[in-house]
């Protein structure tokens, strides 16, 4: 397996639905807790799932040309 560093600057919607949804619950759980417990790292990862979830684009799963958006990378005809 390769990571295609001009895939990751693409923009494109790789995360589908069910995967946001367990992102921005997990993002904002991990927020608050960081809130609670001082801890940086938790709310660095907070940040990230949240963003990641509400973008609905990460970059690392475009370097690793994965998919979870049920959506087919075909050209169309």
């Amino acid at each position: 397996m390769s990571f295609d560093y001009k895939r990751m600057i693409k923009f494109e919607h790789n995360i589908g639905a069910n995967e946001k949804k367990y992102r921005l619950y997990g993002g904002a759980a991990l927020l608050v807790i960081s809130v609670f417990t001082a801890s940086i790292l938790l709310l660095v990862v907070g940040m990230v799932l949240v963003g990641t979830g509400f973008s609905g684009w990460c970059p690392l799963y475009s370097g690793l040309n994965r998919n979870t958006s049920g959506e087919l990378d075909t050209p169309a005809e």
